[in-house]
C-alpha cells in the first residue's frame, strides 16, 4: 500500500484546482509500481473517512504557548500557577529506560508487531521498517525503549516526531517546537508512566508542546497527563478500498510521520 504522507501547493498557486491534478499523477505513478491501494489523512470531509480522530495538545513550555497565541490561560489561573500545573520532573522514573539503539531493532520489531497484531487497521513492519522509521534520528524522529535492569529484556517502547512550526508576527518567537506522539507499546511498564517519561524527555530536548491522536490506547493516557483537545480533527481514509463499517479511533493502529 502507498502511503500519501504530503500534499502542499504553493499559496499564490492555491484554489486553482491543483490538488486534484497532483494526486491524479501521484496515483499513476503508484499504479505503475503495481500497488492499487492507498492510506492518506486530511483535515477536511472526504467521502468516506475510515475513521475520525482528534489531536490533544500537551503544554510543555506554556507561557511561550500562550504568549504565541497558541493557548490561552485558563479561567482563574495566573501564568504562575499554569507554569506550575505543567512542570515536570527532571528525569524519566522509570529503570532502565534509555534512548533506542541500532542493536534494538529486532526486539523493538517484536514488540510492535506483537502489539500492532490487534488492530483493525495497522502498518506491518518489519526490522528494516523499524530501522528506517523509529531508530532515532536527530530533528526528526526520538525513540525510547525500557530494558529491564535485571534480564535485560526490551519490555516497553515509545517514540515521538518532531514538527517545527513558523510562528508569523511574534518579535521573541520564531518557531514553536511540536513532538508528535508515534508508536508506544507497553507490556510492563504501564503507558501513562512510560508517556510520562516520554513527556519529560520531550521537555529536556526543549519541546513547546507534546500532540497526541486518540488512536490505539493513548486515550488512557490523555486527560490523566493534562492533555487538552484540539480544535482540529484528522479524518482516515483508505484508496479503492472499502470498509463495511466506520472504526473507532481505538481501532486504528496507524500514525502517518
Amino acid at each position: 500500500m502507498a502511503e500519501i504522507n504530503f500534499l502542499c501547493v504553493h499559496k499564490k498557486l492555491r484554489s486553482k484546482r491543483l490538488a486534484p491534478v497532483m494526486i491524479k499523477e501521484v496515483t499513476r505513478r503508484v499504479h505503475l509500481e503495481n500497488i492499487w491501494q492507498a492510506a492518506y489523512t486530511a483535515g477536511v470531509v472526504l467521502p468516506t473517512p475510515i475513521t475520525t480522530c482528534q489531536y490533544w495538545h500537551r503544554s510543555l513550555n506554556p507561557k511561550k504557548l500562550i504568549d504565541v497565541g497558541f493557548s490561552r490561560l485558563g479561567a482563574r489561573m495566573t501564568m504562575s500557577r499554569t507554569i506550575k500545573l505543567y512542570k515536570l520532573p527532571d528525569s524519566p522514573a522509570t529503570p532502565g529506560f534509555r534512548k533506542m539503539e541500532l542493536r534494538d531493532i529486532p526486539a523493538v520489531t517484536r514488540l510492535l508487531r506483537n502489539y500492532l497484531s490487534q488492530f483493525v487497521v495497522a502498518p506491518d513492519f518489519d526490522d528494516n521498517d523499524v530501522e528506517h522509521w523509529l531508530l532515532p534520528t536527530e530533528n526528526v524522529v526520538d525513540s525510547y525503549l525500557v530494558e529491564s535492569p535485571e534480564t535485560h529484556e526490551i519490555t516497553d517502547f515509545c517514540s515521538f516526531y518532531t514538527l517545527p512550526s513558523s510562528i508569523l508576527g511574534n518579535q521573541n518567537y520564531s518557531t514553536l517546537k511540536a513532538a508528535y506522539s508515534y508508536y508506544n507499546v507497553s507490556t510492563k511498564t504501564p503507558l501513562l508512566q512510560l508517556m510520562n517519561d516520554a513527556l519529560i524527555v520531550a521537555k529536556q530536548k526543549d519541546f513547546d508542546v507534546f500532540n497526541a491522536l486518540d488512536v490505539m490506547h493513548n486515550e488512557s493516557f490523555l486527560k490523566e497527563l493534562k492533555f487538552g483537545p484540539g480544535d482540529g480533527q484528522l479524518h482516515y481514509y483508505l484508496y479503492n478500498y472499502r470498509m463495511r463499517h466506520a472504526m473507532r479511533p481505538s481501532e486504528l493502529g496507524l500514525v502517518l510521520l
